[in-house]
């Protein structure tokens, strides 16, 4: 980082031409808002740059023009009102998580970074909610409940490095929302900052408010409605007893149809995630938890809830399982084993890298009984393409991860990924399923947006976003299908950002 703000930056040229020429010099922007943040809270020399020019998909990249680091919600209002002042677009950023490319910055500009604001506000357990700052990550919140009897429960497998404003902006889910619910069920209230710069609070403490459900409307809007500042999530009682199991299959049809039984049976797991043939390999030569090699998927299943009530839920879904022709079936017996089963399963992505230098997540949703149809037709498109692809994925709710395996250095490659992802995509809509389950929109399904909704509905969806955002100024160019260019100072991007074919 530069400190003296007076010397020659590395800009795109048009916005430094359209802001020369309004006598508003790019170095004033600069100054501005180092004024807020102080020296070391502002990042703009390209090579520094470079490190938020993607999230988790790959796929896209452009990178910003500015990134600061606020801590606290007086300064986020600060930078938005300056970003208006000069007409340059911005976005947040928390842990850039993400895997559709909702943290990109279409067109360079301002990004907000606000992983420097991770505190536990308020811990009341009493009335059962905490107050937490949006960069705090995830797991840490879990951890500073420990020992309490309460937890956090939405917990998407980027626990460990995933943050509560992202989870809010994206409306996350993870493996045990098949039974607690999604990111939205568990926020009560939250203070954001508006495109303009005005802080509002939307919700409280309790669990209903007067007048309509604003802060419902907020959670899942991926950004595009103002920046998170502050969160009041819900905190749930532990259960009073767990058990947790590893069920070995020898096909993925018979596991799928264990699934459906299980919830046909009137069970509802606290979870029930699969890995398949391809993941189960990776994870055991990454972490030697004893997986069977020649295994088609396990079933990583836990059930919670009273004592009293267990055993029997144990018993009767060891039944299906042995009626399915399950293989082998391992318990949890101890808290340590329980742990060591859960990290198979939350360490999965971070095995992949041992099958291949890059790798693309998908996210589709199809109905529970058309599971066995949607691997099949993942694993015709894999032969298609010549691509390899592994699937984990939350199999309770039908919310697939097909894992497409590259070489982003390979054009030809990058191609083939993106028309597979498309193909997958739609025949998750053909067997009556969605495009997205919980990793958002963003910019790499914005396309399928009109596939899904009609006009009418989107023409509803841009009008809720205009109340918050009218200039569209932030977090441009993403969810909704654009009708306009807005009118925000925009900049031509260095390394354009590719996009599927549609």
């Amino acid at each position: 980082m530069v400190d003296d703000t007076s010397q020659t930056i590395n800009l795109s040229a048009p916005v430094l031409e359209k802001l020369e020429a309004g006598s508003r010099p790019f170095s004033l922007l600069i100054q501005k808002l180092t004024g807020i943040v102080g020296k070391t809270g502002i990042l703009y020399n390209a090579d520094e740059l470079l490190v938020y020019e993607c999230d988790g998909y790959i796929v896209d990249k452009s990178a910003p023009d500015i990134v600061v680091f606020p801590t606290t919600t007086e300064q986020v209002s600060a930078i938005v009102k300056i970003c208006n002042e000069f007409n340059v677009p911005f976005l947040a950023r928390g842990a850039g998580t993400s895997l559709s490319g909702g943290c990109l910055p279409i067109g360079g500009g301002v990004m907000i970074v606000l992983t420097r604001m991770k505190q536990i506000l308020e811990l009341n357990l009493r009335d059962r909610y905490a107050i937490v700052e949006p960069g705090m990550v995830n797991l840490h919140l879990t951890n500073a409940l420990k020992g309490t009897g309460y937890h956090y429960a939405p917990d998407p497998s980027s626990q460990g490095s995933c943050t509560i404003g992202g989870n809010i902006a994206t409306n996350s889910g993870g493996p045990h929302t098949l039974k607690y619910g999604v990111t939205t069920n568990h926020v009560l209230g939250l203070e954001a900052v508006l495109p303009d710069g005005t802080i509002i609070e939307l919700g409280g403490p309790t669990a209903e408010v007067p007048g309509y459900d604003l802060h419902g409307v907020y959670v899942g809007n991926e950004g595009t409605f103002g920046i998170c500042t502050k969160a009041i999530v819900r905190l749930t009682r532990d259960p009073e007893a767990h058990r947790t199991m590893l069920a070995v299959f020898q096909t993925i049809g018979d596991a799928t149809r264990a699934i459906s039984e299980i919830i046909a049976e009137g069970i509802i797991p606290s979870a029930l995630e699969m890995m398949d043939h391809g993941i189960i390999q990776a994870v055991e030569e990454a972490f030697h938890f004893g997986f069977p090699l020649d295994a088609g998927a396990v079933l990583l299943i836990e059930v919670d809830g009273l004592e009293v009530a267990m055993d029997a839920e144990v018993s009767k879904i060891l039944e299906l399982c042995n009626k399915n022709n399950v293989r082998e079936i391992q318990r949890a017996d101890t808290p340590e084993e329980r742990t060591l089963i859960w990290k198979s399963r939350k360490q999965a992505f971070g095995a992949i890298g041992r099958l291949s230098p890059s790798y693309c997540t998908q996210d589709g949703v199809v109905p529970r009984t058309r599971l066995p149809e949607i691997l099949e037709f993942i694993e015709q498109t894999s032969e298609k393409y010549g691509l390899r692809i592994v699937n984990v994925f939350h199999a309770g709710d039908g919310n697939v991860h097909p894992i497409l395996l590259f070489d982003e250095r390979d054009q030809a490659q990058t191609q083939l990924v993106l028309e597979a992802s498309e193909e997958i995509l739609e025949k998750c809509l053909e067997l009556g399923g969605s495009v997205t389950g919980e990793h958002g929109i963003g910019v790499e399904k914005i396309n399928f947006m009109s596939r899904i909704f009609n006009e009418t509905d989107l023409a509803t969806m841009e009008k809720v976003r205009n109340i918050f955002n009218p200039r569209q100024i932030c977090s441009r160019d993403k969810v909704l299908p654009p009708h306009g260019s807005g009118n925000a100072t925009k900049v031509t991007q260095t390394h354009p950002a590719r996009r599927a074919p549609h």
